[in-house]
């Protein structure tokens, strides 16, 4: 794809992203002062359903030294994703790649990482589905490397989830208001593309048996990564109920 296509897109997801999610950047932020903290200069990441490279995009530029493999499913994202990143050449690799398969690592090639991160995205996948991820991550990263994912993690109680429902509601009324687009008109503006529109078909039948999963719980979270085999787990953010999750293998 075009590169400034590519990244025109990659800024509207942006803008999109950041009315779902409040404080989006300082979030990122919080992740990697980690990765500035824990790991070396040269550090290999994998981003785990990259989407169109937000990730991969700010860790390219904010790391000179770092290379980037990111995965995803959704052959319109996959797209973008190629495009958006083009500019940094060899560092940065975007690969198809089904996190729901059981052999999703073994396709990397047996290759290891010093980070694995991951942004409102894991959500998608069902509780044992995200075991299973976490498991594979686990065994992909060596003894101090680290695996932080971004999401919003559902409070279980009432007066804490009706207070971060209307706090969503109300940076989405003022992020639309301000011009971002909806996520479904953000993929009707991506399918507006030459280059996208013939994929819109392929990403429905990708995706056509996977509905929607509960919210699991910052708990269940935590639960997962030291089953996986995490020795040091916790959150290094937090704003309401969105949360960026810490692991230490």
């Amino acid at each position: 794809m075009n590169p400034s296509a590519a990244r025109r897109l990659l800024r509207l997801w942006d803008d999109q992203q950041s009315a779902y999610v409040a404080h989006r950047e300082s979030r990122f932020e919080a992740m990697f002062d980690v990765l500035r903290l824990h790991c070396t200069e040269d550090l290999m990441v994998l981003d785990l359903a990259c989407g169109p490279g937000a990730i991969a995009d700010r860790v390219l530029a904010g790391f000179p030294r770092s290379a980037v493999v990111a995965v995803d499913y959704d052959p319109i994202l996959l797209r973008i994703a190629r495009g958006a990143l083009d500019g940094y050449g060899p560092r940065a690799e975007v690969r198809d790649l089904d996190l729901v398969a059981g052999d999703w690592a073994e396709t990397l090639g047996g290759r290891g990482f010093d980070a694995i991160l991951s942004s409102t995205a894991l959500h998608w996948l069902s509780p044992e589905q995200l075991l299973r991820v976490y498991t594979a991550a686990a065994r992909l990263l060596p003894a101090g490397g680290v695996l932080l994912n971004a999401d919003h993690l559902r409070y279980g109680t009432p007066v804490l989830r009706d207070l971060a429902e209307r706090h969503d509601a109300l940076v989405q009324r003022q992020r639309f208001a301000a011009g971002a687009l909806d996520y479904s008109g953000w993929y009707a503006e991506a399918a507006r593309q030459p280059e996208l529109a013939d994929l819109a078909a392929e990403r429905e039948r990708r995706f056509a048996d996977r509905p929607p999963q509960p919210l699991a719980p910052l708990e269940f979270h935590l639960a997962a990564l030291r089953t996986a085999g995490f020795t040091e787990v916790g959150t290094v953010w937090q704003y309401l109920d969105d949360y960026v999750v810490f692991a230490r293998r």
